[in-house]
């Protein structure tokens, strides 16, 4: 079967089609600038050059349309007709509670995922878009949602409530969901695959680093932790997000400057983070180069960054007595040797230690801790579409029996 990954942003949309009897990726794109002048889509058939089209795009629909012309084009395409496409996997960002796993999408999970746009108005509202327009285009193709927040609701309450009055959390909902869950159960499977040992029997922290960053601990296959909240901006420090920060700062800095309701939300999600401290970027390769120069602020976002990794690292490993793997992916985890250095150094007490000379690689799945290390050290290239593409296979599968 051919499955066809679909990832809805705003003014963009990714997708990928693989076929699932070998996990084989046949052909992959992105479109940009949905409903702005200017609008692109470049697509590559795998073993191909990309192929790059400016065409007017009013809304997502209109992408679909130029996806689905893109993968069953003579030249460069990968499937001769839409028959040829077996199912649909959508990356839905929020579930709030209603689903622990992926789900076949039918009428009733639309409405759940429309009562859940208030808790991610950026990202579930193109996602439903982007479901929208495929089942308009694709009637007879089974459609499944994969959610971000999904593995994460293994959580126990004393990992997801807050410390506010509880009628809050009856009434709205208010909550840790936690996010890159798709990601998070992804890496932590090929990590039980690389030691060979069954992951019900191991305790993991994974580490997804890069412009947004989480770290989650799973133990014996289930996340009991993870460092995103309510909303993506709990937790690490990250490219333009604060992370953790005391809650009345919010007020005073509105009151300080005199803002208006919802400017200081928008501070702490696209000004601060690593571009916050460092006035440069929120580019961690940008932020090397500055250190090169001499730039001491940029030095000192590193390190935050750093500092508060290792702080939720020696959190989870309390919290699950202990840890036997730490992956590290996505962006700056899988590339950046020096910020996973950065992150390991003095961890040796807890019996992490890394091999400097193993560690020299970026975007490549291998040990990186030495032999010695009591704690193996992962580096494991996350692949969410993947995950997605496996979720919607196996679910077609069962529905179409």
């Amino acid at each position: 079967m051919n499955v066809l990954v679909i990832n809805c942003g705003s003014s963009s949309l990714k997708y990928q089609i693989l076929d699932m009897e070998n996990e084989t990726l046949l052909c992959k794109g992105l479109v940009e600038r949905i409903g702005m002048d200017g609008s692109v889509i470049t697509h590559e058939k795998i073993g191909m050059d990309k192929v790059k089209k400016e065409v007017p795009m009013k809304d997502h629909k209109d992408a679909i349309k130029q996806v689905l012309d893109a993968v069953q084009n003579a030249e460069y395409g990968v499937v001769s007709s839409m028959a040829d496409i077996g199912a649909v996997g959508h990356r839905v960002v929020h579930a709030g509670e209603k689903f622990a796993e992926s789900v076949l999408i039918d009428e009733k999970v639309i409405a759940a995922l429309e009562e859940c746009v208030e808790l991610a108005p950026l990202h579930n509202t193109p996602n439903l878009y982007g479901i929208a327009a495929c089942q308009e285009l694709m009637p007879d193709t089974p459609m499944v949602a994969v959610f971000d927040t999904a593995f994460h609701q293994t959580m126990p309450p004393e990992s997801y409530i807050y410390a506010i009055p509880y009628e809050y959390y009856e009434k709205y909902g208010i909550r840790r969901y936690g996010f890159h869950g798709t990601s998070h159960k992804y890496v932590a499977q090929r990590a039980a695959s690389m030691l060979n040992v069954n992951i019900n029997d191991l305790k993991l922290i994974t580490c997804h680093l890069g412009n947004g960053a989480s770290v989650s601990a799973i133990k014996h296959g289930r996340c009991i932790d993870t460092s995103m909240g309510f909303t993506p901006l709990e937790g690490l420090v990250m490219g333009t997000r604060s992370g953790d920060i005391d809650p009345a700062i919010v007020t005073y800095i509105r009151q300080k400057e005199n803002l208006p309701q919802g400017a200081v939300n928008e501070i702490l999600n696209k000004k601060s983070g690593v571009l916050g401290i460092s006035g440069v970027s929120s580019d961690f390769r940008d932020l090397e180069e500055a250190v090169a120069e001499g730039n001491a602020r940029a030095a000192l976002a590193l390190r935050v960054f750093a500092k508060k990794v290792r702080f939720y690292i020696g959190a989870y490993i309390a919290e699950m007595n202990g840890v036997d793997a730490i992956v590290f992916t996505a962006g700056v985890g899988e590339n950046d040797m020096n910020m996973r250095e950065l992150i390991c150094t003095d961890l040796g007490n807890l019996g992490i230690k890394l091999d400097l000379i193993k560690n020299k690689i970026r975007g490549k799945e291998t040990v990186i801790s030495t032999e010695d290390s009591k704690v193996k050290l992962l580096l494991i290239p996350t692949n969410e579409e993947l995950m997605i593409a496996r979720d919607t296979y196996n679910i077609a599968q069962k529905s179409a029996k």
